[in-house]
């Protein structure tokens, strides 16, 4: 795992390299400070030579110096090659989001996978970032300080040959208990954004309902979750600490005791023992660092398991049967057609689905609430893959058009439209960057949003604001309409996309796209009759299957489903 993750360094490794090898020149010279003081004491203080004693004193202080340098320099390095670990995986994980099908996102939440691209990568950058000295520093030091303290008294050394085994096994429990509940934290941090997510999108539906109360309550009881999974981790990862100074204190209460027999024996100056202490404290300061990279390995781990399921989830619907064509006419046709969201679900959502569009006409869809209207035209651009049958655009299955394309040719406004920060300009030219202003005016005009767009304070450059929170949902889908129509599309999908218009603003709309786009095919979903009754046919949904095909008037005369419906609007008003 941690090898896949390091592997998205990229060119950021040169400076991960940089980093170790600082730490580990850095580490030899602060290892060479104990031994000239041990000679300092044995030799200049012992014979009471003061000038070797300032050459020792000398050397120390170079050491010194060219630690300090070296430290600092591997402090920016391994910064530098932390942070751009976690740009890339960052990146990574983003692009990989951008080629989802609706499919793929339904397979996590939108609150988890903010979490994996924001606090997990943060977990293992700052694992780099602050661990990488730690985790080249520990084993240099463990290893050169451990040959050392042999050299200088084997007798003595025998010591650690006891400390460092009990110190691994406590280390090894604390992390196979601490590592689980890891990742059961990063899902509580999950959950926390998700009521965050859902109360800052539904604030105006909470504030309506007066349900501030049980929001707050739900919070409390998602960040208490949260509180508790972390106290968990954190309390039994603490226990490192104690557990390292146990064996330090234990380890250097011994050497204190066999050592000072050593030198009422005789079988040990003083400064060996001095200079033995100094590395006995480099050996336990290494391997608490290594003990501490273990817990951040451990966490890092954790989190890069979440970051690699997003990263290694396979695309369901993908380019490899692609050709390079392009949609020419706009002519649709979907034959016998089968879906269902999940492979595993037992019943279809859409079931032997069958019609014919031919290029340029005009198609209503209507039925009852969960028919499926919305997900049979998602399948047009194929937000969604059919489970079987095919859906052909001008006579070619659609998997063999480029998706880039298709959807670029197949436009769709939904009944929930976003529009983004940005001035109201900048958000139409979604369809199309590069429109002129004779096009945008065109669109605008069209969808009728020139009849309020002139009565805003600064017309085009009118700031949208998040969401687009000061236009009114009417407005808000005559825009999309018009950012839809930019793209000169030769298929327009309206999803119940005029609900907030007016019947004359909605009936200009359709005029006028008859007028200026009468080769445009347009798809046209919607619950009011008064929407699809000029359309040249009418396809009738019930409960994922084609109840009827036709125009209004023999619908009208056969069909009781869509008879009912234009009854309960009609309410003796003439449509």
């Amino acid at each position: 795992m941690l090898r896949r993750l390091f592997s998205y360094m990229g060119r950021y490794k040169k400076y991960a390299f940089l980093a170790l090898l600082c730490i580990t020149v850095e580490s030899i010279f602060e290892l060479l400070v104990p031994l000239i003081m041990a000679d300092l004491v044995d030799v200049g203080v012992a014979s009471g030579d003061r000038a070797y004693i300032f050459q020792k004193g000398g050397e120390m202080v170079i050491c010194g110096v060219l630690a300090l340098i070296l430290g600092v320099g591997s402090a920016r390095f391994s910064a530098l090659a932390g942070q751009g670990l976690g740009a890339q995986l960052r990146q990574a994980e983003y692009e990989k989001l951008q080629k989802y099908s609706f499919s793929n996102i339904d397979h996590f939440r939108v609150s988890s996978l903010v979490t994996r691209l924001t606090s997990d990568v943060t977990n293992i950058q700052n694992t780099v970032s602050t661990g990488m000295r730690p985790f080249c520093r520990g084993p240099v030091m463990l290893v050169a300080a451990t040959a050392v303290a042999f050299s200088i008294n084997r007798e003595l050394a025998v010591v650690f040959l006891v400390a460092l085994p009990v110190l691994a096994c406590l280390l090894f429990l604390i992390t196979m208990k601490v590592r689980p509940l890891y990742g059961t934290m990063q899902g509580a941090i999950d959950n926390v954004n998700r009521i965050i997510q859902e109360n800052l999108t539904a604030v105006r539906v909470v504030k309506a309902y007066v349900r501030g109360d049980y929001e707050k309550a739900k919070f409390e009881e998602g960040n208490e979750r949260l509180k508790e999974q972390s106290q968990q981790a954190f309390c039994l990862a603490a226990l490192n600490m104690p557990a390292m100074q146990f064996v330090m204190y234990g380890t250097i209460l011994s050497i204190l005791w066999f050592g000072g027999e050593l030198i009422n024996t005789g079988g040990m100056e003083v400064g060996e023992l001095t200079g033995f202490l100094s590395y006995v404290l480099q050996i336990l300061n290494s391997l608490m660092m290594i003990s501490n990279v273990f817990l951040m390995m451990t966490r890092s781990v954790a989190s890069g398991v979440r970051i690699m399921e997003v990263i290694d989830e396979k695309v369901d619907i993908t380019d490899e049967k692609a050709r390079d064509i392009q949609v020419e006419r706009g002519e649709i046709t979907f034959d016998h057609v089968w879906f269902k969201y999940k492979k595993e679900a037992r019943e279809y959502v859409l079931s032997d689905i069958s019609f014919h569009i031919e290029p340029g006409q005009t198609v209503g869809i209507i039925g009852q609430t969960g028919a499926a209207k919305t997900t049979l035209v998602q399948l047009i651009p194929r937000l969604y893959e059919a489970e079987k049958g095919r859906i052909c655009i001008d006579g070619i299955p659609a998997e063999e058009y480029p998706m880039e394309h298709l959807r670029d040719a197949i436009a769709m406004v939904l009944q929930k439209n976003t529009l983004f920060s940005g001035s109201l300009l900048s958000n139409l030219k979604w369809g199309n960057e590069n429109a002129s202003k004779e096009e945008v005016d065109l669109a605008c005009h069209i969808a009728c949003a020139d009849e309020f767009i002139d009565r805003l304070p600064k017309g085009y450059e009118t700031e949208m604001g998040q969401g687009g929170v000061n236009v009114s949902g009417g407005q808000k889908q005559r825009l999309c309409i018009a950012r839809a129509l930019l793209k000169k599309p030769k298929v327009l999908i309206l999803d119940d996309s005029t609900s907030a218009v007016d019947t004359a603003t909605e009936s200009s709309i359709r005029e006028r796209m008859s007028k200026y786009l009468p080769d445009m095919t347009k798809i046209i979903i919607a619950q009011r009759i008064s929407s699809v009754r000029h359309a040249d046919q009418i396809i009738i949904l019930d409960d994922g299957r084609v109840n009827d095909i036709g125009t209004h008037e023999t619908l009208l005369e056969r069909n009781e489903i869509y008879r009912q419906i234009y009854d309960s609007q009609k309410e003796g008003v003439e449509l």
